[in-house]
């Protein structure tokens, strides 16, 4: 189950359907809407046609674009890719993050769950990617397959958030980078009351803030060496001055950002057990000497 499930955007929804079905907390008809409703925003969700051409769409937004561009050069600058290594993008989606990794030079493969998503991933990639279908919570990859494995804007839609980390410490051996939508943003703020009144891509998000991403990599990993950083801090229109504003170390290390991105770097660790070593003692028939 979700474990960053959104307490505020919770009771906005609740208030909603009070006032539209004018009811109250005993009425029947309230509860099943509620059980319906936790459920909806628990489970994870994979992305149908219309949110694969949503997504696909979205490229040609210059607002996106402007965005994208700094959730890139944050990702780029943090995991600090080796031309020649190899990274797992899990939940590719459509197939951007598979482009900025192929032009640094990376064997790049990709997964995601929606096939509508592959689809279109694969009409942007061609061959130059490996693709799959799959779940984050499941890897079909061997241990320490990858030397990077990174989860963009994916963690907020799996069922299992802690399970989807632990799969992705499992499959890399050098970094994990985790691209979030920022809880406590204010740009998170406005996704989650416009889902109260519209139905968006949001409603079905699970946002997380830094303070809960390090405790579940703590729980998971240990005392491993965690930075992090956000973007998007403003919801100005894209501009060389806002650009700028946003590229500012300083600016970067506000936890209040739209967009956080965090590395991970994974120690390696070592399951011991006892090895039991036949031997053979030497029995002597005559006297001992001395």
């Amino acid at each position: 189950m979700c474990q960053g499930i959104d307490l505020q955007y919770l009771q906005l929804t609740l208030i909603r359907y009070k006032i539209k079905y004018q009811t109250d907390d005993n009425d029947v008809f309230y509860l099943k809407k509620l059980v319906f409703f936790i459920k909806e925003v628990c489970m994870g969700y994979v992305f149908d046609f219309n949110d694969a051409i949503y997504y696909k769409e979205r490229l040609s937004d210059p607002r996106y674009r402007f965005a994208a561009d700094l959730e890139k050069r944050l990702m780029l600058n943090a995991l600090k890719p080796v031309h020649g290594e190899s990274i797992l993008d899990i939940g590719c989606g459509t197939g951007s993050g598979l482009q900025t990794f192929l032009d640094q030079g990376l064997q790049v493969t990709g997964l995601d769950p929606s096939p509508y998503m592959l689809d279109i991933a694969s009409k942007n990639i061609g061959n130059r990617a490996d693709l799959h279908r799959g779940v984050a919570e499941d890897l079909p990859f061997d241990d320490n397959s990858f030397n990077y494995a990174c989860l963009i804007t994916t963690l907020e839609f799996v069922e299992d958030p802690k399970k989807a980390l632990e799969e992705a410490s499992r499959v890399a051996k050098d970094k994990l980078f985790l691209g979030v939508l920022n809880r406590y943003a204010i740009k998170g703020f406005h996704r989650r009351i416009k889902g109260v009144f519209t139905p968006t891509i949001y409603n079905h998000a699970c946002f997380f803030s830094i303070w809960e991403l390090k405790d579940i990599i703590r729980s998971l990993l240990g005392d491993v060496p965690i930075s992090w950083r956000t973007v998007c801090q403003f919801s100005a229109s894209p501009g060389q001055i806002t650009s700028k504003i946003e590229q500012f170390s300083l600016m970067q290390k506000c936890p209040f950002g739209a967009f956080i991105g965090m590395e991970i770097i994974l120690v390696p660790r070592y399951r011991t057990r006892p090895l039991t070593v036949p031997y053979k003692t030497k029995h002597t028939t005559g006297p001992v000497p001395g």
